[in-house]
């Protein structure tokens, strides 16, 4: 094991916004062996204070599902690939054209745009988040427009268009999607129990930013650990050498790993962990779980501000 390639929520970060003291500690553990750290997410660079506060962390993360590298400890985006303005319309009329009731958002370097009706409570697009952050501070921090075609910024820095049905289900809309727009854009999903999908530009996806990423370490896939819970996983997973799908996570996930780690409320990102080290022969790790670091977005008060292209 040379490299752990994580997933942040569902994964490691629950929907209560916390991290158990036991994966902290395995995390801790593993760094300590020379293990490589690198976690790869759909959330954008701005809301990955909690890596840094509670794990420690504040190398490189892998944002936006493989479109953003971002360095956490200069804050500031090292690369971006982009989705073009042209394929942001195509991708929006033939989504519109077959479900007219669908609301859309793009997430760009300048910020997170939406539509009325994108944004609420129960449909939010990262619902892994503490509800109080929701609530209270994201939609002051989204912008809200008629037609999110207008907000694309002059530079083109779209790095994940996304549309949300009222009434699909999530593995449903995901399939119309991709028929529709397959050929467009990468599409995916990872929040369970909303009809909502995430495009990233075409070609792009975890694994790609991944592989690249281990190859400018001279790392092989094969000394890759990668864990995940949700189809946005699906291709990190089958990449690695050793990639496990959390148990309960989605059968997308499941069919692309080759093993399956514990489930996340059994700690099972620390498990394999401990696992690991502990048969390469590493001191053995704390496995107490009843103490939790909160992994809260920080609250309006210190919440990134969204206009800043450095921490979008």
């Amino acid at each position: 094991m040379r490299l752990i390639a994580s997933d942040l929520d569902g994964t490691i970060v629950g929907h209560d916004g916390k991290i158990s003291a036991r994966t902290v500690a395995a995390f801790d553990a593993a760094r300590d062996a020379g293990v490589g750290i690198v976690f790869v997410t759909g959330r954008p660079p701005r809301w990955l204070d909690p890596l840094v506060d509670h794990l420690g962390h504040d190398g490189l993360v892998i944002c936006s599902n493989g479109a953003v590298l971002y360095d956490l400890g200069k804050r500031r985006v090292l690369s971006r690939t982009t989705i073009a303005a042209a394929d942001v319309y195509d991708a929006r009329e033939r989504i519109e054209g077959s479900f007219p009731d669908a609301r859309f958002a793009l997430e760009s370097l300048a910020g997170f745009v939406v539509e009325p009706g994108f944004l609420d409570i129960e449909s939010i697009e990262l619902t892994e988040l503490q509800p109080q952050w929701i609530r209270d501070v994201l939609p002051r921090r989204a912008r809200v427009t008629g037609d999110v075609e207008e907000e694309i910024p002059d530079d083109e820095s779209v790095v994940k268009f996304l549309a949300k049905h009222p009434t699909l289900t999530p593995d449903a809309f995901l399939a119309e999607v991709r028929d529709l727009v397959g050929d467009l854009v990468a599409v995916t999903h990872s929040s369970p129990g909303v009809a909502l999908v995430e495009m990233a530009p075409r070609g792009i996806d975890k694994s790609v930013t991944l592989a690249r990423y281990a190859q400018h370490h001279g790392i092989d896939a094969a000394d890759v650990y990668a864990f995940g819970d949700m189809p946005n996983d699906r291709q990190m997973l089958r990449w690695a050498g050793h990639g496990y799908a959390m148990a309960g996570g989605h059968p997308e996930a499941r069919e692309a790993a080759d093993s399956v780690a514990p489930p996340f409320d059994e700690d099972g990102v620390a498990q394999v962990i401990e696992r690991v080290l502990s048969a390469n022969g590493h001191r053995e790790v704390a496995t107490t779980s009843t103490a939790t670091a909160t992994a809260a977005t920080p609250t309006s008060t210190a919440a990134p501000d969204p206009q800043d292209p450095a921490r979008a």
